[in-house]
């Protein structure tokens, strides 16, 4: 039997198809097309901003007065409620006043009995005058005449001292307020014997409207503001000095501003801190004394400021602020940034981004330095009235 041969015409189209095959199988495939990554961006605008700083302290009454009796004696009456308003002049407390107003009235004898004599010494002084211009009485006993009266007038201005005397002393058995305010716990009750200025006070007397808010600041910041004012970088605003706004302990806001008095003129050597007083109004007395308090100080006026928005700011190995931008040729651009202070969800930036440039807020962890990008810009932002710096 004969072998089986192939036709010729198969065995060509056999190998070309092999050809073909392994032509295929060593064509490298095509790579896909890399999607340009989609980020969404906010261009830089500048913007004017009234900076503000918010300082811890506490409350301080207005006025403090101790009240102290200034003679002594046997308490008779105490004729206020403790914790009651009280009005300046209003008697507090009554000692017993027999003692003196017997000297007042020993007082007013010894007046009388001064001015007897002052007549009687008048009238012999002029009598005198007379006669011894005719040689009828000596010269020594005129000039007796005119030294007795001259006594007799300094014994009465003194017996009108010793009244007076005795008349304030009578009075000051009425122990009276010297300031109106709000009284508190009374040190003593009735039948307790006291002594003239006494080193204990009787009560304690505060004027609570209006109240003093006493906050610190460091001398560092005080620098850096009077610095900035004197550069031109802030301008001081009119209202500055009556535009000071009070936090309460439970993150209230006051409904009344205050107005900056003073800030101390030196600087505590153990803190580093300088004082810093405002007064507020207190006509439904919500502030007490000793509570703390936040107030929130203007600083100035900010021309120009350049805000950016903290999800666009990150943080470097070394603390630095840093951001990613999109520049004109559409590719992501990191830049370094000196930002001083957040403004609720924006940074204050001093350096690093200009108006006008395009900063990532969205998208930022999937883009890197150099990439080409799609910008997507978002909606403005709110402009922001007030920046506010913790103190």
């Amino acid at each position: 039997m004969k072998p089986y041969h192939a036709h010729p015409l198969l065995k060509a189209l056999a190998i070309a198809s092999s050809a073909i095959l392994v032509a295929a199988c060593s064509k490298p495939a095509a790579e896909p097309v890399a999607a340009v990554p989609e980020v969404t961006v906010q261009t830089i605008a500048s913007q004017s901003v009234s900076l503000t700083t918010e300082l811890a302290g506490r409350t301080s009454a207005y006025l403090v007065s101790e009240v102290r009796p200034q003679v002594g004696g046997i308490v008779k009456k105490r004729l206020f409620k403790e914790g009651s308003d009280i009005k300046a002049g209003e008697t507090l407390y009554e000692i017993d006043p027999a003692t003196y107003r017997a000297n007042h009235n020993s007082a007013k004898a010894a007046l009388a009995k001064a001015q007897a004599n002052l007549k009687v010494v008048s009238l012999r002084a002029a009598r005198y005058k007379e006669l011894v211009k005719i040689d009828a009485v000596s010269k020594q006993d005129n000039d007796q005449a005119v030294a007795e009266l001259l006594q007799a007038q300094a014994d009465l201005a003194s017996a009108r001292a010793a009244l007076d005397m005795a008349a304030i002393n009578l009075g000051y058995t009425d122990i009276k307020a010297p300031i109106s305010g709000r009284i508190g716990q009374s040190a003593i009750t009735p039948g307790a014997l006291l002594s003239a200025n006494q080193a204990t006070p009787l009560a304690k007397i505060q004027q609570l409207d209006p109240i003093y808010v006493d906050v610190t600041q460091s001398s560092v910041d005080l620098l850096r503001l009077r610095n900035a004012l004197a550069s031109g970088s802030l301008t001081s605003s009119d209202q500055a000095r009556a535009n000071v706004q009070l936090v309460l302990e439970d993150g209230t806001v006051y409904s009344h501003r205050g107005e900056l008095q003073f800030s101390d003129v030196s600087v505590d050597p153990g803190t580093g801190m300088v004082t810093l007083r405002a007064v507020f109004p207190n006509p439904d007395l919500q502030l007490l004394p000793g509570m703390y308090v936040r107030a929130v100080l203007e600083e100035g006026v900010r021309e120009q400021a350049i805000l950016v928005p903290q999800q666009g700011v990150t943080r470097d190995s070394k603390g630095g602020a840093t951001a990613l931008l999109v520049n004109a040729e559409g590719k992501v651009e990191a830049r370094a940034l000196t930002a001083s202070r957040t403004i609720g969800d924006q940074w204050l930036v001093e350096a690093g981004i200009e108006a006008g440039e395009r900063v990532i807020v969205e998208g930022v962890q999937k883009v890197r330095p150099g990439l080409a990008v799609n910008a997507v810009e978002m909606a403005a932002p709110v402009d922001i009235a007030t920046v506010t710096s913790a103190g």
